[in-house]
């Protein structure tokens, strides 16, 4: 809204990179389908701000494949049983 382009680009490479860091870290437990739907998001948000940044609005579209992807991954969570929950209550 304010279109604070330099700040707002600059902002990509870090939140990403959290993002990617918690979704690495929680590799093993069964949030990691969450924590990589996120990076999924995240990623699709960047390139749709950049692709407005830019004026280049006709590829914005393409965005829509990441959020895809996170749903994806939101289903996979849902859906997936987790082995610890279940091993925890037997």
């Amino acid at each position: 809204m304010l279109e604070w382009k330099i700040f707002g680009t600059a902002m990509i490479l870090p939140t990403l990179g959290v993002a990617v860091y918690i979704a690495v870290r929680s590799a093993a437990e069964h949030a990691f389908w969450i924590n990589l739907a996120i990076c999924f998001w995240t990623s699709a948000n960047a390139y749709w701000m950049v692709c407005e940044f830019v004026d280049r609005a006709e590829y914005k579209d393409y965005a829509g494949f990441p959020f895809a992807l996170g749903l994806l991954c939101v289903a996979i969570f849902y859906l997936k049983p987790d082995r610890a929950a279940w091993n925890a209550t037997a």
